[in-house]
């Protein structure tokens, strides 16, 4: 078996100070559990099994398998986190993966914080390419001027970042950060769904962006503008739920059989496949599409709606940044789609809930924020009737959590304090 060793990274230039330690744990080492510098080290029981990071049914005696490289946790996004245990081969094959995919090997700019999968990815594939990592000083949280600032001093044949979506519309924001994400040969988007129309007004600013699906569970990204990288295959199943395969796929759950024999299985010609919790779909040109997560969708009236479909309808709209659809209790429909909404920033408003049970006409808060009766008149013919939303609210910003994925359920707690 192989020792776990808790391992503390700066965000910012600092995590240049563990680049040893994650050399040595592909070079298999030990395998090391990565967290936030500055917050609470998980317990080590006997320098291989992390008592915290495991809950009471977790199995007291795990330990790490031989030729892992890194635990990291999942965004716990089913309200179960998890650590997930990578093998250097997989993290070997996801880096191979992504720079054949990309033009070739390159160097990285961190614009993330590196304790979570995408974030130490970064440093990870630097490592694999031999190249320098850069650093966007995050002491003072992502901004444009800390991201131009890094970009400036920024150096490499071929250079490349990765984002999540809440980034890259704040870089969009910025004239001279728009020009610094110009230079990059490519940058990876994903966390989180990203909304057509962010990406169509990255790619007429000359942004290379490329979108990515995955998760901690393998390696990160695995599908790069709707089309698996190399060794990666994906297909759904009857009920439209994702099952991805691979050399990028973790060996399993830190101390949790059960859930690893739930998540992960063999077919008859030995290959494994990850039951994911998401719902997709192949398009005509032969592009993946994940649709949502299945316990994302809102069933309103009896019928599905994916929130994804009203999340990009909403974000296509003038004045709309960035959106967010979440079911809440509904006497009537059993469950309304509601939307929290953030404007454009030339438009921002303070945040109000509109009820339309309580104040159908009521306008939002500011002169500049829709009413819920404008941006239903404006998804009509987008959206059938049933995906309108019933809801609204109008924030300054969505509540995010993890490495920068909208908090759903912060969303659906505003709501029930707005009600």
């Amino acid at each position: 078996m192989t020792s776990l060793r808790p391992l503390a990274i700066p965000a910012g230039p600092g995590a240049v100070a563990v680049l040893p330690a994650l050399r040595q744990a592909l070079d298999g080492e030990f395998a090391v559990l990565p967290y936030a510098a500055g917050g609470q080290p998980p317990d080590v029981a006997d320098a291989s099994v992390p008592e915290a990071a495991v809950s009471d049914a977790a199995d007291p005696e795990a330990a790490v398998p031989d030729g892992t490289a890194l635990v990291v946790g999942t965004s716990g996004s089913t309200g179960t986190p998890k650590l997930a245990m990578l093998s250097a081969s997989a993290l070997a094959a996801s880096a191979t993966a992504t720079h054949d995919r990309l033009g070739g090997p390159g160097s990285w700019l961190l614009a993330m914080p590196p304790h979570h999968i995408a974030g130490v990815q970064v440093l990870l594939r630097c490592l694999s390419a031999g190249t320098e990592p850069g650093f966007v000083d995050l002491s003072e949280g992502f901004t444009a001027d800390t991201f131009v600032a890094a970009s400036t001093t920024f150096h490499g044949d071929r250079r490349y970042t990765a984002l999540v979506p809440t980034q890259l519309a704040r870089l969009l924001d910025d004239e001279r950060a728009t020009t610094a994400l110009a230079g990059f040969d490519a940058v990876l988007v994903g966390g989180a769904a990203s909304p057509p129309a962010l990406l169509d007004r990255a790619r007429a600013a000359g942004v290379s962006v490329v979108t990515t699906y995955g998760m901690s569970e393998t390696c990160g990204g695995c599908v790069y503008d709707g089309v698996p990288l190399s060794d990666t295959q994906i297909r759904v199943d009857g009920d439209g739920r994702i099952h991805l395969a691979g050399a990028t796929l973790a060996t399993g759950y830190l101390g949790r059989a059960d859930l690893t024999a739930a998540a992960f299985r063999t077919d008859e010609d030995g290959r494994r496949w990850f039951r994911t919790d998401d719902v997709g779909h192949l398009d005509d040109d032969g592009r993946w599409h994940v649709d949502g997560r299945l316990d994302d969708l809102i069933t309103t009236g009896g019928l599905k709606v994916a929130p994804r479909l009203v999340e990009d309808a909403l974000a296509a709209l003038p004045g709309i940044a960035e959106a967010v659809v979440v079911a809440t209790p509904d006497e009537h429909w059993g469950q309304a789609v509601s939307a929290a909404v953030v404007l454009a920033p030339a438009d921002r408003a303070t945040d109000r809930a509109v009820d339309p049970a309580v104040d159908p006409a009521a306008p939002a808060a500011g002169p500049a924020a829709p009413t819920l009766r404008e941006l239903r008149d404006l998804l009509r013919g987008i959206l059938p009737a049933h995906a309108l939303p019933r809801r609204l609210l109008v924030l300054p910003a969505l509540p995010l959590r993890g490495p920068g994925k909208p908090d759903r359920s912060a969303v659906a707690a505003l709501f029930a304090d707005g009600a």
